[in-house]
C-alpha cells in the first residue's frame, strides 16, 4: 500500500505543476493566444470535480493536486483574458 501512496504523491506532483511552465512562458512574452480556452476550461472543471470528489473520499493527495491544477489553469485563463486586452 506504501508504494501506492508514492506512486499517488508522484502521480500528484507531476500533474499540479504541468500548467506551471506555461504560466512562466505567458508571463515573459505576454502572449497565451496559442492556449486553447477550450482545453483550460475542460481542465478547470475536471480538477474542480475531482477536489470535491477529493473531499467526498477525505483523500488530501486528491484534494491538494486537483485545487493547485485548477488554481493554475484558472490563472492561466486569467493570463489569456488579461493579456487579450493589451
Amino acid at each position: 500500500m506504501e508504494k501506492l501512496r508514492f506512486i499517488g504523491l508522484a502521480a500528484a506532483l507531476f500533474t499540479s505543476t504541468g500548467f506551471i511552465p506555461q504560466i512562466i512562458k505567458s508571463l515573459k512574452t505576454k502572449q497565451v493566444k496559442d492556449v486553447a480556452l477550450t482545453t483550460l476550461l475542460f481542465t478547470a472543471v475536471g480538477c474542480s470535480l475531482w477536489t470535491v470528489y477529493g473531499f467526498v473520499i477525505r483523500d488530501i493527495i486528491v484534494i491538494a493536486a486537483n485545487s493547485v491544477t485548477a488554481f493554475s489553469v484558472i490563472f492561466l485563463m486569467f493570463l489569456k483574458f488579461f493579456f487579450k486586452q493589451n
